[in-house]
């Protein structure tokens, strides 16, 4: 395999994966997988590409992967000519057969001649450039392409569900369709059908040609003891003379061989039911059997099948008696798939013929036929990788969460087997999407789902896991152990877990789990944290939570972008990292068993933004402030990546050492001390969601995404350096590479019977169950439960995640004209004539519809039968005179009971009135009723059909008051079925019932309306109007609806949160707003952090006068303003004599300041001072010099960025002059000295020259004089 092996290194670049989990086989496919006829590769279709692995008789290693398709892989087929192993072909759902070279992974030729879904595919073994395929219509394409050539035929109008071409001759192939009918077609002869085989009688699964030719092979052993009859070199003449056997195996169970001479079973096998260890066969097995064979080249009297549950079959033809099969994989427990098997080749490898199966299980094994043993496993995945964690205490093994709904337990670290995976799925049934390893007890593994589930598993037993009775309302995002807080941590020591579990979902809450006790109640902590913190206002919804490893303290990424640091064990804030502005996806801690102790205080995180920011918080915590600080500087900054950050992981062989995942597709690692990228790794084909470095190999990492697979991957074999640039270039190929969805109109209900509940509140909510579908996967929807990706987070989540989470095969269900965009026609503008003055228009207008057609049309039939009439009418009313017997009278017609009695009206009325529903017309039925005088009857049917109208509602008082409110309730019910909830609501009102309106209405997001009827109806302290606001509030700032929002927090007296969701844009005019309503209600810390903001953003524009503007409104932030002040000046200067290379688009704007140019610079900095900003006293010097002196900036890179570098370095300036001021020359050298030696660090030397330059007019005598 050398040169294959060097020109596969070659097309995939350097960097290739080490090891891959890779995506599942597809399923119900009759061939998709496929073994080379050198020996080396196998290879599967998973999802929308090809999976090909290097054989080996130990492990498979992962060889590539075929990637073009934009939909499922239906078939695959390797070239089974001599010399062009090299070559395969692929067909997919998109319509397109394609030819691939497997040396360079490419595309050699492709050819899209099939109008519907293709379902069977081959190479044949005969003619080297034949590929032939069929497709649901019955239409089989014959594929030359060597000379681009094709041939199509239509032997029979059936779906295909099979076809494999004859081993002895090039113009035979054989076709199994889905109603059981089997086929060989002569291609040579225009396609007729040489062989019609009738017996079975469900779908065709799987066909296999005898390999040697004749028709006595299987009863006669000396016919194959001839050289000749063991190699099969017998020429075609004489093999179609001989004849020859086809097998084909069904869903009916059977396996039937057939002589193509006699077009007659010679033999019929029957599938055993075998019991399995722990129960019987299960119910309705006929649904999910898949009947796939193989018969061995080397082995003509041997037929390989599947089973009922994933056994295997080796059927002896020429063993006399009943039982010619034998059980594969009997001599140890657990070598036999669990589920059904699809698809089953063969290679030869040295001297050893292995066999290849896929199964529903989602494995991929290998058996030694020679043994009937298995040798090894590969597993796969169903669904996005949603998350990874590495054991702490079982060094090695990875847990992996899959949206397949069961997470698997990788051993890494396993020498006899490379693959050693676990899977687990009792009591999952759903996405797995957060994981963590508890830190000291061995196999104990806590999961969560997206259906809101935590539950702990323990991976050294068959135990289903413990699931907590609490659950989330959303997805489960994150799952971390830690200390136990209050109230557990202050029950008794016997009953004080001292680890427990927290757990993050997407509604914004952390749930404390007891592990000692799931069934117990869990503790939201946010209780907890208005307690300690005497916290009043709203707290922001909760998106990532990180305990720092030592225990001491929580870090909490929220939805606003904020991290909080709180401190163990009663979670006292200490400090707010307002960096981020967008949602929290990821927070790391800085492991503690570095070289360098002060970095376990460094967290990273990462965000929807694509920056990554890592602060040391070192001097906070060690400083205990009384109040809690916010921080607004990072420590570094990582910037490359283009889309948002889904996960982290720090080295824990290196110092400062990060893996990030992001969704443009790649992994980075980053130097964060020097704030440098180091590698890029881009091997998947999709959305990165999860990451873990190796904690046994230095530079290995593990990585997943949305490409259902798990890559291993060594960063110093990576050929980029950093991310790839462009506009989420990644979002671009999913849309490619996904299937293109229609938005299906919502098509209203059809209005039947309504359920009749007693329950208002039943039909109130009838929208809140109706949520959207997570985020599907790109994929298949599995038949047996498991929905695993539709997508797309995707997609989707995908993907996503995924979702439609699960690669299973099904034809698709929808027709072509499904995704037809509905038709509109433009109707011309009809043109009136004018009506003419004295024109009759009584005469123009339409009839009313009858109310009795049925006695009408009865009337107007002819002379003789109206004559009829007449006597039959007369001889009734004669005989009621009489009082004879009337009985005949009744079968008459129904229109007399116009002339007769009461009893016959009625049953005119009620035959007038069937007629009218039959046709449509409940209005006329009801006015029949109403005729009778049974209103109450007819509001009764109009309620139970669905067809109350405002006229019946009105009339509905005379039958009484109850009667009315009941109709009243009916149709508020059936206008909600209609969509018509402000109708509706108006209805409930007339009954008194306002807080079921107001519910109403919010719960179909008419908030405006809703809240109208709350504020005009409820007492203004009412909670449910602030309950209202509040909710109103959350759907918009969803939304991006910040300035609504704000009104709503205010309406529902929140000012705290209505300035948080105005600064949430993070614009300076929302900035400027969010500050002065701060201000005005009096959240005087709040309004501070804002204008700080503001001035900040405002100094990046160069905007020095609107940033004044901002600081002057706080006298607590007039430190900040003579920064801003020297700032300016300093910019000034510099840009005079233009040492810094940053250039920005907009025009300075400089404040009025009058400065004497015959100053230096440092005099002129304390004049604006003392003039402009009124600092002149000694006291003023000393306080804002102990005020800035407590904000510390991170050291300078090369990679920062110079406008950050200056504003650092005026920092620093300005402690440098108040020193300076008052008289404190060490201070003055020591801030000064910080100055410039960030210059230095950050390698801008000119900058540095003018700096020294500025400080420093006449040399550093006098300041030497002063220090001496």
């Amino acid at each position: 395999l050398g040169g294959r092996a060097t020109a596969a290194a070659a097309a995939l670049g350097a960097g290739a994966a080490e090891s891959v989990l890779p995506a599942s086989p597809n399923w119900y496919c009759s061939r998709c997988s496929d073994a080379s006829e050198d020996g080396h590769l196998f290879g599967f279709a998973a999802r929308h590409s090809v999976c090909l692995l290097e054989v080996r008789p130990t492990a498979p290693t992962f060889y590539g992967e075929l990637i073009g398709h934009t939909e499922r892989v239906s078939g695959f087929t390797f070239c089974p000519y001599p010399g062009q192993n090299y070559y395969c072909a692929s067909s997919s759902d998109d319509g397109a057969v394609k030819i691939w070279n497997v040396q360079t992974l490419t595309v050699m030729m492709e050819h899209t001649l099939h109008q519907n879904t293709i379902s069977a595919l081959h190479w044949s073994p005969r003619a080297k450039d034949l590929i032939v395929s069929g497709d649901e219509k019955g239409i089989v394409i014959c594929y030359w392409h060597n000379r681009n050539d094709s041939q199509q035929f239509f032997p029979e109008p059936r779906t295909i569900f099979c076809l494999t071409c004859s081993p002895h001759h090039e113009n035979l192939i054989a076709i199994g369709y889905k109603d059981g009918i089997v086929i060989v077609m002569d291609i040579s002869k225009k396609g007729d059908i040489v062989h019609r085989l009738r017996g079975h009688d469900d779908e065709i699964h799987s066909l296999a040609w005898c390999p040697v030719l004749g028709e006595d092979a299987l009863f006669s052993k000396q016919d194959f003891q001839g050289e000749d009859a063991i190699t099969g070199a017998i020429t075609e003449e004489a093999g179609v003379e001989k004849g020859y056997y086809l097998a084909s195996g069904s869903k009916d169970q059977t396996i039937r061989v057939w002589s193509c001479n006699t077009n007659r079973v010679i033999m019929n096998l029957k599938l055993p039911f075998l019991k399995r260890r722990g129960g019987s066969v299960e119910p309705m097995v006929k649904e999910r059997i898949w009947l796939t064979l193989h018969w061995p080249s080397n082995q003509p009297t041997c037929i390989l099948s599947s089973c009922f549950g994933g056994e295997l079959l080796k059927w002896d033809l020429a063993q006399p008696g009943k039982r010619k099969w034998e059980l594969l994989g009997t001599s140890s427990e657990g070598q036999n798939h669990s589920r059904i098997v699809f698809n089953l080749c063969s290679l030869q490898v040295e001297d050893r013929q292995l066999l290849f199966s896929i199964s529903m299980d989602r494995d991929v094994k290998c058996w030694d036929l020679a043994t009937s043993n298995c040798c090894w496993t590969m597993p796969s995945l169903g669904g996005f990788v949603y998350s990874l964690a590495f054991s702490p205490v079982d060094t090695g093994c990875l847990a992996i969460g899959v949206g397949d709904s069961m997470l698997r337990v990788w051993n890494t670290m396993s020498i006899n087997n490379h693959y050693d995976v676990k899977t687990f799925w009792q009591g999952i049934k759903s996405k797995v999407t957060a994981l963590a390893w508890h830190p000291t007890k061995e196999g104990c593994l806590a999961f969560g789902t997206d259906d809101g589930k935590v539950g702990v598993y323990d991976t050294y037993s068959n135990k289903p896991p413990q699931v907590s009775s609490t659950y989330h309302k959303k997805t489960v995002y994150t799952l971390v152990w830690g200390p136990s807080v209050p109230p557990l941590s202050l029950r008794g020591d016997g009953d004080r877990p001292s680890i427990t579990l927290y757990s993050c979902a997407g509604e914004g809450v952390v749930f404390q789990h007891n592990p000692w006790n799931l069934n117990g109640e869990a503790h939201d902590i946010n209780k907890l944290i208005r307690e300690t913190n005497s916290i009043k206002h709203k707290l922001p919804a909760h998106t990532e939570i990180s305990w720092k490893p030592d225990g001491t303290l929580l870090a909490i990424g929220n939805e606003d972008g904020s991290i909080e640091i709180l401190q163990a064990p009663h979670l006292k804030l200490l400090c707010t990292i307002q960096q981020h502005h967008k949602l929290i996806n990821v927070i790391r801690w800085h492991h503690d068993h570095g070289t360098q102790p002060e970095l376990s205080y460094m967290i990273a995180s990462g965000s929807n933004n694509a920056t990554i920011y890592v602060h040391n918080i070192k001097n906070v915590i060690e400083g205990s402030p009384e109040k809690p600080v916010i921080i607004t500087e990072s420590f570094r900054t990582l910037a490359g990546h283009t889309a948002k950050i889904t996960s982290l992981s720090w080295s824990p062989h290196h110092d400062g050492r990060l893996v990030s995942v992001c969704y443009d597709g790649t992994a980075q690692i980053w130097d964060a001390l020097k704030e440098e990228p180091l590698h890029n790794y881009r091997g998947h084909r999709g959305r990165l969601l999860c990451t873990q470095w190796s904690p046994v190999e230095t530079e290995s990492i593990y990585t997943g995404g949305d490409d259902f697979s798990v890559h291993k991957w060594v960063a110093l074999k990576q050929e980029h350096i950093r991310p790839p640039q462009g506009k989420k270039s990644i979002e671009l190929e999913k849309k490619r590479s996904t299937q293109i969805k229609q938005k299906v109109k919502k098509k209203k209900k059809p209005l039947g019977k309504l359920p009749s509940a007693q329950n208002i509140n039943d039909w109130i909510n009838v929208g809140e169950n109706m949520k959207e579908s997570p985020l599907e996967e790109n994929g298949v929807s599995d038949p047996e439960g498991e929905k695993e990706q539709h997508e797309q987070e995707a997609a989707e989540k995908i993907s996503t995640e995924v979702d439609s989470d699960s690669t299973t095969c099904l034809p698709s269900v929808h027709g072509p004209d499904s995704l037809k965009p509905p038709v509109l026609v433009k109707t011309p503008p009809i043109r009136k004539d004018p009506v003419k003055p004295g024109a009759d228009i009584s005469m123009k207008r339409k009839k009313p519809r009858s109310m009795l057609p049925l006695s009408t049309s009865m009337d107007h039939r002819s002379k003789e039968e109206l004559h009829q009439d007449c006597l039959r009418l007369a001889h009734f009313l004669h005989s009621k005179e009489l009082n004879e017997d009337l009985t005949s009278f009744s079968k008459d017609p129904i229109h007399l009971g116009l002339f007769s009695d009461r009893p016959a009206l009625y049953k005119m009325m009620e035959a007038e009135g069937k007629s009218h529903l039959g046709n449509g017309h409940p209005e006329l039925f009801q006015q029949l009723m109403l005729w009778k005088g049974d209103l109450r009857g007819a509001l009764q049917s109009a309620a139970e059909r669905g067809e109350l109208t405002d006229q019946l509602v009105a009339i509905s008082p005379m039958a009484g008051y109850q009667t009315w409110a009941s109709t009243v309730e009916a149709f508020a019910k059936q206008l909600c079925f209609q969509e018509q909830y402000v109708k509706a609501a108006s209805y409930l009102l007339s009954l008194h019932k306002v807080y079921e309106a107001v519910e109403l209405l919010k719960s179909h997001n008419f908030f405006r309306e809703a809240t109208v009827i709350a504020k005009a109806r409820l007492h203004p302290e009412d909670p449910v109007l602030k309950d209202l606001y509040i909710c109103w509030a959350a759907v918009l700032e969803k939304d991006g609806h910040y300035s609504m929002a704000a009104k709503c927090y205010l309406g529902a007296t929140s000012p705290y949160d209505a300035a948080k969701v105005l600064a949430k844009k993070g614009d300076i005019t929302s900035l400027k707003t969010a500050a002065e309503l701060a201000l005005i209600v009096g959240e005087n810390d709040l309004s501070l952090s804002f204008s700080l903001r503001c001035a900040q953003e405002l100094l990046s524009s160069k905007n020095w006068v609107g940033a004044q503007e901002v600081l002057q409104q706080h006298e607590s932030l007039l430190g900040q303003r003579l920064v801003f002040c020297l700032h300016e000046l300093l910019h000034k200067c510099l840009s005079q004599r233009n040492p810094v290379g940053t250039r920005c688009l907009s025009t300075p704007c400089y404040n009025s300041w009058t400065t004497n140019q015959d100053l230096s610079f440092i005099e002129m900095v304390i004049d604006v001072w003392q003039s402009a900003l009124g600092v002149n006293r000694p006291e003023q010097f000393q306080n804002i010099f102990e005020q800035l002196r407590t904000l510390e900036y991170p050291p300078a890179t090369s990679n920062t960025p110079p406008k950050q570098l200056v504003f650092h370095i005026s920092h620093e300036l300005t402690l440098a002059f108040l020193s300076l001021q008052m008289s404190s020359w060490e201070e003055t050298v020591k801030a000064t000295l910080q100055a410039v030696m960030r210059s230095y660090e950050a390698g801008n030397f000119s900058l540095m020259q003018e700096i020294c330059n500025l400080c420093f007019p006449t040399g550093c005598n006098h300041v030497r004089d002063h220090l001496d």
